[in-house]
């Protein structure tokens, strides 16, 4: 139902899109390109990105992206195709989409949710802000139940345990994660399979598993580098969103409401 006001990543951008100094990264045939026009084309691609967040690398092959876009735009403006009867209609479409994007921004905008019902909506779903417990750790993974112990005993002779482990991950390990020094980053308990999030949320923060941990990939050897327990998260945290949020839920009924009203008045013949 109301299929065309599905929320497009067009209206997610127009509310996501922040202001920023447009400094000339490159020229194109006399044509410029912004830091603003950039992070909107990363803001569109990538939502929840940003250009300032981005690695010198990445920042780089979105510029170059961005200089060839505009070399292919030029070079399809030269094929006449705009003349085409096809493009003709197929940009009236995204007109049309673009008018009814601007203004469900407009109307989500105009609705405005105070701070007592934004508070009663976390005190009645308090359990979708809370963030389970986590651990950060590193694995060095064996074929063998031999190979894993191996490691082990090499480790626990260790006096530099972190540093040892994180050569061995790479000198040792089968796993992708190897070359990285075994780095497996924060994951919660149902992110990783049931042996292996057993044995790693069993363990203190800087120790390693002290005997190899079976699972379906192989032998693992476990070095927990942090623990966060199971918090709730602050209204202050989480108001923004929970704004955000009760505003669509109005903007979904009052969109209702809108259109049985349209309907109305208009004159609709289905065949």
């Amino acid at each position: 139902m109301y299929k065309i006001f599905k929320i497009s990543l067009i209206f997610l951008s127009l509310m996501t899109i922040s202001t920023m100094a447009s400094e000339i990264l490159a020229t194109v045939n006399g044509q410029t390109i912004t830091q603003e026009d950039v992070n909107n084309f990363v803001v569109t691609s990538i939502p929840g990105a940003s250009f300032d967040a981005l690695t010198e690398a990445q920042r780089k092959s979105v510029l170059n992206q961005m200089i060839e876009r505009k070399l292919f735009l030029a070079d399809a403006k030269k094929s006449k195709i705009v003349n085409k009867t096809e493009f003709t209609k197929a940009l009236e479409k995204l007109k049309e989409n673009l008018i009814l994007d601007f203004w469900m921004k407009e109307k989500v905008e105009e609705i405005v949710i105070n701070d007592k019902e934004a508070e009663a909506f976390y005190q009645k779903n308090s359990e979708k802000f809370v963030q389970p417990a986590s651990v950060k750790a590193r694995h060095i993974l064996l074929s063998t139940q031999e190979e894993a112990q191996a490691i082990i005993d090499e480790l626990m002779d260790s006096q530099q345990l972190e540093e040892k482990f994180i050569e061995l991950a790479k000198t040792k390990s089968t796993g992708p994660s190897g070359p990285n020094g075994g780095n497996l980053g924060w994951f919660t308990q149902d992110q990783m399979v049931p042996e292996f999030s057993d044995a790693a949320f069993a363990m203190f923060k800087g120790q390693i598993s002290k005997k190899p941990i079976q699972t379906q990939f192989g032998y693992h050897v476990i070095y927990v580098e942090d623990k966060k327990d199971k918090t709730v998260l602050d209204f202050k945290d989480v108001k923004a969103d929970i704004v955000q949020t009760l505003r669509m839920q109005q903007f979904k009924s009052k969109l209702e409401e809108l259109g049985e009203k349209l309907k109305k008045t208009a004159k609709i013949t289905v065949k």
